[in-house]
């Protein structure tokens, strides 16, 4: 007999040899129809899974992020299963799920276009309906590498290549075998509803060397209303999309003459980003931060010693060689070693700590072009960088008053959901990472605590730590309930090892200080570019580049137009005219698709009272108002703002 503890801590014995089936059903039938995976001992499995010994047990459905993982990981070998049917010859990458869904990389003989797409749906739909089991084998290195060498699929053999021997499996479903981990649902019976996405091109494991796959997204669910509320959700996005909102706005643009993935900011978006700039600015200065600059620029030895050149010098742009002989430097990749070299700059005591150093500081990385999307992947961002040297003793406090920075930030711009994700490094391949047992150790429970101080709902990734040190990542979910990763914080005791950091304690002796790097917007390009999806560009009237726009019905009243959007920026109202020769009805459809906040109407009537017609965007017209009135009105409302969200 085995004892199975379950989440409540209940425990029940089993004969050894039950599944984690056999487990759910004992509890309820209706459980067990419900659940898609389970984990025994944290570990993620199938539900077919043996169990021969005293372990913890948990289910998953799919409302469970890890129910929705298997769901989707079973969809991704269901298309490869109705591709292999399709295309006779076909060779297969990976195909895992992912956050939304799946998608499974493919040389194929001939091309897949997005026009072969439903007839590929339709093959996935009719093997679903066939309720397929997905049947796992344990398969000896040298028997896994002979069957997909038969099969001549170079792409299995090299990911078999680099696996150990005991630690292989394959998934069958149908006529269908593969590679995989797992864990799978029961069986394909589960999938009511599919929609493969899209088509595009993605390089054999991420090498621009290797050759390019064809790559199918996906998505599926249980209940086709849930496809219909998803494909809903998808045109929204469509809608909301920041490239498409940006080039609407005016905000930003590129220029492949400039280069790839290098933005150019217009005038009202660099008006847009100056304001978030001096929101943060001003709750730095009040939290005793100090403004730096540092060039986009260094010499390759500072990054050498850093270690970001040899952990990130491939992603890096390429050395820019002096007329000096062996003199390099680099395009900035990161802001803490210049700040490390300005804080080493003089001594420092143990009474001059904290020293906190902020910069908006510009870096650049050499992404692949393939990866590059609008502001949220570009070569070039500026992060709200900041670097705060500490005592061991001031570690925690600091820690946490930099987490209530970003969740102040988060509450301003309505951002509601987040969750705080504890990134830890990975026990298991710890040649990753630099530093100490002991140093890790002493950062990664450092974090733990100020989550568990501060109540911040969390979830712990083991792996996803820095190479220098455990970090808070912020997800957040915008308006449409997708996650963004947005703001983080770190802690390092490496770095100030690398560039001997010191400080003078109150023994009169020399110490080390430790670092803690954040970000609380991560940087202003992404940042940018999920707040205009998070609000589909309605920004809030403190933050609206534009706050009216002043239309004068005919080129009769232009002067009068240009007096009052004059008197308006004098007074701190942001206005603008539209003075183009169109009609009325035209100009206030063209600006309410601009998302200004408030339309400003002027003809024979307003010019002889000095008055306004205000239209509010979506919700219609608020009448007449004077000049002053209208003036007061604005700064009512963004005072009501400031108060209502405690901007400082």
């Amino acid at each position: 007999m085995v004892k199975v503890t379950f989440p409540d801590g209940s425990v029940r014995e089993f004969a050894a040899g039950t599944t984690a089936y056999q487990v759910a059903e004992s509890i309820s039938p209706r459980l067990a129809a419900d659940c898609l995976a389970a984990s025994v001992d944290e570990t993620t499995v199938d539900l077919s899974y043996v169990i021969n010994n005293d372990c913890a047990i948990k289910f998953y459905k799919w409302d469970d992020a890890e129910g929705k993982h298997a769901f989707w990981h079973t969809s991704s070998h269901l298309l490869a299963e109705a591709l292999e049917a399709l295309y006779p010859g076909i060779k297969f990458g990976i195909g895992p799920a992912i956050e939304q869904g799946f998608y499974y990389d493919v040389d194929c003989p001939v091309p897949i276009l997005e026009s072969d797409l439903p007839k590929i749906e339709a093959k996935m739909a009719e093997l679903a309906r066939n309720k397929e089991t997905l049947v796992r084998t344990e398969v000896a290195k040298a028997d896994a590498l002979k069957t997909f060498t038969e099969k001549g699929d170079q792409y299995k053999v090299e990911l078999i290549t680099a696996l150990e021997d005991g630690t292989i499996s394959f998934y069958s479903n149908g006529a269908f075998t593969d590679l995989c981990r797992g864990p799978h649902i029961p069986h394909t019976g589960f999938i009511k509803a599919i929609k493969l996405t899209s088509v595009a091109g993605a390089y054999w494991r991420g090498d621009e060397k290797n050759k390019m796959l064809t790559r199918i997204y996906g998505i599926s669910f249980p209940k086709k209303a849930m496809l219909d509320e998803y494909l809903q959700m998808l045109e929204e996005a469509k809608k909301r999309d920041h490239r498409k909102l940006g080039k609407e706005l005016e905000l930003f643009t590129f220029s492949q003459r400039v280069g790839q993935g290098l933005p150019l900011w217009l005038p009202k978006g660099a008006e847009l980003r100056d304001r978030l700039e001096r929101f943060l600015r001003k709750i730095q200065k009040q939290h005793g931060y100090q403004q730096v600059i540092t060039p986009h620029i260094g010499n390759k030895d500072l990054y050498v010693t850093s270690g970001h050149y040899a952990k990130y010098g491939k992603d890096s742009f390429q050395p820019i060689h002096t007329p000096f002989e062996g003199e390099e430097y680099l395009l900035k990749p990161m802001n803490c070693p210049h700040h490390c070299e300005i804080y080493r700059s003089k001594p420092r005591s143990y009474k001059d700590l904290p020293v906190r150093l902020a910069e908006f500081g510009t870096v650049y990385r050499y992404e692949q072009s393939g990866e590059l999307h609008g502001l949220s992947r570009v070569r070039s961002f500026t992060q709200d960088d900041a670097h705060l040297f500490v005592r061991p003793d001031q570690l925690l406090e600091e820690f946490e008053k930099v987490i209530d920075i970003v969740l102040y930030i988060f509450r301003t711009l309505k951002f509601d959901k987040y969750t705080a994700q504890i990134s830890l490094r990975d026990p298991e391949n710890t040649s990753k990472y630099i530093g100490s047992d002991e140093n890790w150790e002493k950062a990664e429970n450092a974090i733990i605590q100020a989550c568990q101080e501060k109540g911040l709902n969390t979830v712990v990734e083991t792996g996803e730590a820095a190479f220098y040190g455990p970090k808070l990542d912020f997800m957040v979910k915008d308006a449409l309930g997708r996650s963004w990763q947005l703001g983080t914080i770190q802690v390092d005791y490496n770095l100030p090892e690398r560039f001997d950091l010191t400080y003078k304690g109150a023994d009169d002796k020399l110490h080390r200080p430790i670092m803690i790097h954040r970000a609380p917007f991560g940087s202003m390009e992404r940042f940018v570019a999920v707040l205009l999806e998070h609000t589909a560009g309605k920004f809030p009237l403190w933050l609206a580049p534009d706050q009216c726009v002043v239309l004068p019905i005919s080129e009769k009243f232009n002067a009068y137009a240009e007096e009052v959007a004059a008197y308006l920026n004098e007074h701190d109202v942001r206005a603008q005219i539209d003075d183009r020769n169109e009609k009325i009805g035209r100009k206030i459809r063209d600006n309410e698709l601009k998302r200004i906040p408030y339309l400003l109407i002027v003809g024979e009537k307003e010019a002889a009272e000095r008055s306004v017609s205000v239209r509010a965007q979506g919700e219609g017209d608020k009448g007449s108002m004077t000049l002053e009135q209208y003036r007061d009105y604005m700064h009512g409302l963004v005072a009501a703002e400031i108060e209502a969200n405690k901007l400082q």
